[in-house]
């Protein structure tokens, strides 16, 4: 391998480099997918329960070495150590969840023949595709690829797993784990790299891909997928709305909006970037959410950009939310050249590219609203429709009900990503398909429809031969059925 097909990675604290890794070729890749199409065909064959073994074993691994994970995740991404350990234990519990419940909605359903093929048994299988390639995202480097990964391999199928080209080590060692424990067999490969990689596993004809990252190369993503008839699971980014209602509990919606903005640097595609707050309590609301986020600091309370070119992305819609709203809360200065301080800004046009783009950075902007009927209309009113946080005592749920979004926590925020039970994704431009929770299991399988005969009937349908008599049992059944 020539020093050419190296590329290296950096701490974004300090610009250090940190590692340096091969970029895969595309003989590389392909060959990795053959001994995907290997493993798959071992490890669809074993039991439900054999597999599940398999991967709590390789659960307890990732446990036992959570802190060796963790300081890959701070090195290369740059979050503090308790984000960090939070991510990898999160990501532990969902491939807890999807090693034991896999079987319950990955079995054989039977289904009714109906009156007219009553001698039939009928049942759809779930079948694995065979190998999943799974391109994850820098931003939570374990967290989100597992919940493709963990499913994947839970429903049966093999995974390569093409990481960041800004977070490749944390993917490395989970391929590395998952050998200990199951050594004669490539179930997760890592191929290393930036876009041209990712493209090559879509070109070697993986048989389904998900994808995490931004909305325009999702599309680009997609395209190559259809141009192969090879289905995909795309999960986009986001332009997330808090709606804060007159009756909301304040102090907690404020600390957590805050939150769900500012940790992990604002770089959390389902991270509030929309505030809009009702009349009657803005002020008081407004007031805590600015002495909140002057408590807290860049470098102590979240971590360094990971992509130094977000920097300029977040630089431009902070200068343009200054010149249309309110700053009460940092400036245009506040993006460095490695850190950015909190930022909010009041009363920005809905029309501005700041509250129509994804920032991904720590800058909120609060909007006033007269009613949660304009805060819905404003909320909805966007591309995107991944996750949004509805604060209020009384009037949750009917809010929470006519959001356009993939998932929405009522008096909370991020608690949904927590849960091994529920399905994660969003609509329109924040992507399709679903990773988590048994619609995370569906997602790595295809139906298959199996149907045979119990008994046969003195009547062929089926047949040539099939007599004018039949045809009559036939009319004569649907009218009855159908009347």
């Amino acid at each position: 391998m020539s020093i050419d097909a190296q590329f290296s990675t950096f701490h974004p604290a300090t610009g250090e480099r940190f590692g340096e890794y091969p970029i895969t070729s595309d003989e590389e890749v392909a060959s990795a997918v053959a001994r995907a199409r290997a493993a798959a065909a071992w490890w669809s064959g074993l039991s439900f329960g054999q597999r599940r073994r398999i991967l709590r074993s390789w659960n307890s691994l990732l446990i036992e070495h959570l802190d060796d994970a963790v300081e890959l995740i701070v090195a290369e991404s740059g979050k503090p150590r308790s984000d960090a350990q939070l991510e990898a234990a999160l990501a532990c519990e969902h491939v807890d969840w999807a090693a034991r419940k896999a079987q319950f909605y990955l079995h054989a359903h039977h289904r009714s023949p109906g009156l007219l093929m009553a001698n039939m048994s009928a049942r759809v299988d779930r079948v694995p595709y065979g190998v999943v390639g799974v391109i994850g995202p820098w931003n939570y480097p374990i967290f989100t690829p597992m919940g493709s990964i963990a499913y994947a391999l839970a429903a049966g199928n093999a995974v390569i797993f093409k990481p960041s080209e800004f977070t490749p080590a944390i993917g490395l060692w989970l391929a590395k784990t998952l050998n200990e424990i199951v050594p004669e067999h490539q179930l997760l490969q890592v191929v290393t790299g930036a876009g041209s990689v990712g493209a090559s596993l879509i070109a070697h004809g993986v048989d389904k891909i998900s994808f995490t990252g931004s909305t325009a190369t999702a599309k680009k993503v997609a395209a190559a997928c259809v141009e192969r008839m090879i289905p995909f699971v795309l999960e986009c980014g986001g332009k997330d709305p808090v709606l804060v209602d007159r009756d909301a509990q304040l102090e907690r919606a404020a600390e957590h909006a805050l939150w769900s903005g500012m940790s992990n640097a604002g770089q959390s595609c389902i991270g509030a970037e929309r505030i809009y707050v009702h009349r009657e309590v803005a002020d008081r609301f407004i007031e805590i959410l600015k002495t909140r986020a002057n408590e807290i600091k860049a470098g102590v309370n979240y971590g360094a950009a990971t992509r130094p070119a977000q920097l300029e992305i977040i630089k431009r819609h902070v200068d343009d939310a200054s010149s249309h709203g309110q700053v009460i809360v940092g400036d245009s200065t506040s993006v460095g050249e490695r850190f950015v301080e909190p930022v909010i800004v009041l009363n920005v046009p809905e029309n501005a590219p700041s509250m129509r783009e994804e920032t991904f950075g720590p800058v909120l902007i609060v909007n006033t609203v007269n009613d949660m009927d304009e805060a819905v209309q404003k909320a909805n009113d966007t591309p995107f429709g991944l996750a949004a946080s509805v604060w209020s005592k009384r009037n949750g749920e009917k809010i929470a009900a006519q959001l356009h979004c993939g998932m929405v926590s009522i008096n909370s925020v991020f608690t949904f990503a927590a849960m091994g039970s529920m399905p994660f994704g969003g609509v329109k431009d924040s992507g399709m398909g679903r990773i988590h929770g048994p619609e995370g299991l569906l997602e790595f399988t295809y139906p298959r429809s199996v149907v045979k005969p119990r008994f046969n009937l003195p009547l062929e349908f089926t047949s040539f031969k099939r007599t004018v008599f039949a045809d009559k049992v036939i009319t004569t059944l649907s009218r009855i059925r159908h009347k």
